[in-house]
């Protein structure tokens, strides 16, 4: 017996007969949590934990697909078996340049025809858009970047770097506009083009925005984390009061942590300090 088929009979067991309570109460509605919360604990795990930990969270993900599968089984929808099959054939008829004729050189190659395979498998559809398979509930900051890829994928794109940048300078007096008028809903919609056109620089130089504010996030927490054991020494308290002192704790937070910065560490010391490859700037979807 394969794993994937001991995982299935242990499925059956939970959800069948005599099996476990919890297991067999839950529905798609219920499940939607923790499919996310795997989702993201498999990412945490991923990017800095050690290679157990990844082979856990990803096998607790693992799990939740194959408890959703034995729930559509159930509704006579769908099973495994048709989940697995599903992707195997599309993954083949999306890749013509490895299981059919032809070549691709490049990943931006890959890329352009990815989508256009993508064009033809729409037809028919209701919403024969290009954005109609991007999730609407996706993070912001990943749907932008999702949204620009594709976008990017068919000629749509600043050609050159320095024009972006240009673009986000356009925006940033733009919301400095709308910031003086005091108009609220300009002000969100100003923000919201700054930040978009963000996504995209992201984009354009091979970073993956949301780790980029991911690490702004750390960064931020572990410079506070400092100010905070700085008052605690001098039996000072977080307040308006000490601010002085704890402006002066983070910037003396900034120049000691600055030493062990992902961003100061050469390229050879690990992924957090190397730059992503070109051909990972985007994601297929």
């Amino acid at each position: 017996m394969s794993e994937m088929d001991r995982l299935k009979a242990i499925m059956d067991r939970l959800r069948g007969p005599g099996g476990c309570p919890w297991d067999r109460e839950q529905t798609y509605e219920t499940l939607a949590t923790f499919l996310l919360e795997e989702t993201y604990e498999t990412l945490e795990a991923m990017r800095s934990g050690p290679p157990a930990a990844h082979r856990e969270e990803l096998g607790d993900l693992l799990f939740q697909i194959v408890f959703q599968c034995r729930i559509a089984q159930e509704r006579g929808d769908f099973d495994i078996e048709d989940v697995m099959r599903h992707i195997a054939e599309k993954i083949i008829r999306r890749h013509p340049h490895v299981f059919g004729e032809g070549r691709l050189q490049t990943a931006d190659q890959v890329l352009a025809q990815w989508e256009q395979i993508k064009v033809e498998e729409r037809r028919g559809k209701l919403d024969t858009s290009m954005f109609g398979s991007v999730p609407s509930n996706l993070p912001a900051l990943l749907k932008a970047l999702r949204i620009s890829s594709k976008a990017a994928r068919v000629g749509f794109d600043w050609t050159e770097l320095g024009d972006l940048l240009e673009k986000v300078d356009e925006e940033t007096r733009e919301m400095r506009q709308a910031l003086r008028s005091k108009n609220r809903a300009a002000i969100q919609e100003e923000l919201g083009d700054l930040l978009f056109t963000i996504a995209n620089v992201a984009r354009h130089v091979g970073i993956d925005p949301e780790q980029a504010l991911q690490g702004a996030n750390h960064k931020f927490v572990e410079r506070f984390r400092y100010v905070e054991a700085g008052l605690g020494r001098a039996g000072l308290k977080l307040a308006p009061e000490n601010r002085a002192r704890m402006e002066s704790l983070w910037r003396e937070s900034k120049r000691n942590l600055r030493r062990t910065s992902p961003g100061r560490r050469s390229p050879s010391s690990g992924i957090s300090g190397s730059a992503p490859r070109r051909a990972r700037r985007t994601a297929r979807s």
